[in-house]
């Protein structure tokens, strides 16, 4: 079920979803624990796919039929932490993919508070079958070839 106001909203080939800092997302000297930014990128990541018209389940039903027993997994990840954010911001995790290639997909994903950037991250996501890379499957591949026009 996709809820829009919970989710985000795709504008111009990028997911925008907004997330307000508690006071669990913080550290000792209040600001945003560095691991918590990684929970608010896979959050991002996971409504930009449910956006588009793929929520996870029917999606890994669906690639179940063409590829048994697989899995996304985070291959690497690059981040660069710019500046802190702190309790009560609301801040605007945003996707986009920049590459769909074999086995893999390539996306950068920003934190902003306003018109400032805390975070840059890019992120390549493996598809794994069977504990070997394996080609993505046709759905999935056309909907974020789909998404990067």
């Amino acid at each position: 079920m996709t809820l829009p106001h919970i989710d985000g909203a795709i504008r111009d080939g990028r997911h925008h979803m907004q997330v307000r800092v508690y006071y669990e997302d913080t550290d000792f000297s209040g600001i945003v624990y560095h691991a918590n930014y990684l929970r608010f990128m896979e959050r991002g990541r996971t409504n930009h796919l449910r956006l588009m018209g793929a929520e996870q389940n029917a999606l890994f039903e669906e690639a179940q039929e063409e590829t048994g027993g697989f899995a996304f997994v985070v291959r690497s990840m690059t981040l660069d932490f710019l500046k802190p954010a702190r309790m009560d911001d609301m801040l605007d995790v945003v996707t986009w993919p920049i590459a769909v290639k074999g086995a893999s997909i390539m996306l950068a994903q920003e934190v902003r508070r306003g018109d400032d950037v805390l975070v840059k991250a890019q992120v390549r996501v493996a598809f794994v079958s069977q504990g070997r890379a394996q080609p993505i499957p046709k759905s999935i591949r056309a909907l974020m070839k789909a998404d990067m026009a």
